[in-house]
């Protein structure tokens, strides 16, 4: 080999060694771009709201139903025909339904909702939820939130566990109503906490295969060491007409009864409530 031939090998050889180390160096920040990039997605996902900002944003619309049935009287009863209608007006009138993880993407992380945002909730696990409600919710489009109280799984005039399943299969969500209606300010020893939370909690996310991470209180009664109590198990606590606790927000969302009504009705009150 003459030196010519030499000095060519050389020079070629120095260049591909320049751009192997290019090519690593590059890698390296590109590297380097992706894990910051993920890390600064992992802070804006990490800051959520405060308490005082979750207080101040507008509130969604909840409905509570509880009874579905004709021939009886009372706040807490429709009857079928009424319940069909005012699932027909609010599909007419362009609202559209949310369920419990949508709203605490809006509460806590200022997720969009879509336009004229409301929910659909059912507290005691009534047969008729799954009978007559659910097929007319998804007839529209709609899907609810059911509260189940667990003492009453299989009973005659309350849901299996195989319909419950059902619910959540469908799309809907499944929330926990205590496991026999005691209202939550009545605890007063972790064995009550056990016995009305813990425990059928953990066995209705068996039923279901899902975590349940949404409460109902029973007859909407809470105060605020409860509450408190309660954000250890949900990420959500629905009340019913009561104030809300403006140092815990997501435990005391409010809901509005479904009495007996016109279809008009119901939106005048949707209005004046919300």
């Amino acid at each position: 080999m003459n030196q010519r031939t030499l000095f060519i090998c050389t020079l070629f050889v120095s260049f591909a060694v320049i751009g192997c180390k290019q090519t690593n160096s590059q890698k390296e920040n590109t590297a380097t771009t992706n894990i910051e990039a993920k890390e600064n997605k992992a802070e804006v996902k990490q800051a959520a709201n405060t308490a005082a900002q979750i207080y101040a944003k507008p509130e969604v619309p909840i409905l509570c139903y509880h009874r579905i049935a004709d021939g009886k009287k009372g706040d807490y009863t429709v009857s079928p025909a009424t319940f069909s209608a005012h699932m027909k007006i609010l599909a007419d009138s362009g609202y559209h339904s949310i369920l419990p993880a949508q709203l605490y993407e809006y509460l806590v992380y200022n997720k969009d909702l879509p336009e004229k945002p409301f929910m659909i909730t059912f507290d005691d696990s009534r047969v008729e939820h799954n009978l007559i409600a659910a097929p007319v919710m998804e007839k529209y489009g709609f899907r609810g939130t059911f509260f189940i109280m667990t003492i009453t799984y299989n009973k005659k005039n309350y849901m299996t566990t195989e319909q419950i399943a059902s619910l959540a299969k469908a799309g809907h969500t499944i929330g926990l109503h205590t496991y026999d209606h005691t209202m939550v300010t009545k605890y007063k020893e972790d064995a009550d906490w056990q016995k009305e939370i813990a425990a059928p909690k953990e066995k209705l996310e068996k039923i279901v295969g899902k975590p349940i991470e949404y409460f109902a209180y029973p007859n909407g009664v809470y105060n605020h060491p409860s509450a408190g109590e309660l954000s250890k198990y949900f990420k959500i606590s629905f009340s019913l007409t009561s104030k809300r606790d403006s140092i815990l927000p997501l435990q005391t969302v409010r809901r509005m009864i479904v009495p007996e009504c016109s279809a008009q009705g119901l939106l005048k009150s949707m209005h004046r409530t919300f």
